[in-house]
């Protein structure tokens, strides 16, 4: 899914384009964007994942109450949401299922979206934009959402996003730590010392469909080596666990660095971020390896420390990275 790009909600009694009363309370609700840790891939054929939240950014979706319809207004679309193009459909599917949650399927409201999460990016800007409607339409609704409540209907705008999700994007957004993803049942992360990571954006579109699909055919023709490389992948998910837990950014830099070569080895890897992860490396990373589906998207490389987060930043761009973002992910 593509999600919406960052827009100015309209403040307070400020008048907005084809708003009706914007005197009427507004109702929020927001999610954050994720970064698989380790696991990509291998998570599909069964294997743990541990991804770590980024709250540095953001999805927000506001709720009013209209006279008449379903009204959607983002940086992408404004209009009535039967008449929303395809690439919105996952946030209109998030739409009803979050009003059918609420019993109130017929509501008329206005939805407003912000969202600061680069899409196609792997760092699960579709997710995200449908936990933070789901949040706001069942705070509207004045309806206790549940966990499991939330994680449905995220799954729901998902599947129409993405066809066959794994889960993972669900609950890693609207974590507040680090999670362990196996098989769908999720558990914390122990973060033993502050993490400063840098995310850099390739300038390419990734596709997690096209990826998960291309390691599919290329398992069907080559099981012995892919089943090597998936089960090395999920080793090295299993030994992080105690690395985080204990701080050990030298160890947890040199997981990162060992399997960007099995994502490379797998296929999902490209010239562009093999460059991106190379520069981080040779900037002073701990470590660093592509982030998602992968064949485009984002990097991501562990800092010494956050001053140092924002000179990898620097040597990123330079290196060709349309845009950074700088992260820390707290003891825990």
């Amino acid at each position: 899914m593509t999600s919406t790009l960052p827009i100015r909600l309209p403040l307070d009694g400020e008048a907005a384009s084809g708003s009706r009363n914007t005197q009427l309370p507004q109702f929020e609700g927001s999610a954050h964007a994720k970064a698989i840790l380790f696991g990509e891939h291998a998570v599909v054929y069964g294997a743990p994942a541990i991804a770590v939240p980024i709250h540095e950014l953001a999805a927000e979706a506001r709720v009013d109450s209209a006279a008449d319809g379903l009204r959607i207004e983002s940086e992408l679309f404004s209009g009535e949401a039967a008449a929303a193009p395809a690439k919105l459909q996952p946030i209109v599917t998030a739409i009803h299922a979050a009003l059918a949650y609420s019993g109130a399927q017929n509501a008329a409201i206005r939805v407003q979206i912000l969202s600061a999460i680069p899409h196609s990016r792997g760092l699960g800007s579709s997710a995200a934009v449908a936990a933070a409607v789901a949040r706001a339409v069942t705070n509207w609704a004045g309806v206790q959402l549940t966990t499991a409540g939330l994680y449905d209907i995220v799954q729901q705008a998902e599947r129409v996003a993405h066809g066959n999700p794994s889960g993972l994007d669900a609950r890693a957004v609207t974590s507040d730590g680090a999670i362990r993803f196996d098989f769908g049942a999720v558990s914390p992360v122990r973060i033993g010392a502050p993490l400063s990571f840098v995310l850099a954006d390739s300038g390419l579109a990734g596709s997690t469909a096209e990826a998960v699909g291309a390691v599919r055919v290329r398992r069907e023709q080559n099981p012995q080596a892919m089943d090597r490389y998936m089960s090395h992948l999920a080793e090295i998910a299993e030994g992080a666990i105690e690395d985080l837990a204990r701080g050990d950014r030298f160890a947890i830099g040199a997981r990162m660095r060992d399997a960007h070569d099995m994502l490379q080895a797998i296929g999902v890897s490209s010239a562009t971020l093999d460059g991106l992860v190379l520069a981080a490396n040779e900037a002073g990373a701990l470590g660093a390896k592509l982030t998602g589906g992968g064949l485009g998207g984002c990097i991501i490389a562990l800092a010494h420390s956050a001053d140092h987060a924002e000179q990898l930043g620097s040597a990123l761009r330079d290196a060709g990275a349309t845009r950074t973002w700088t992260a820390t992910v707290p003891t825990a």
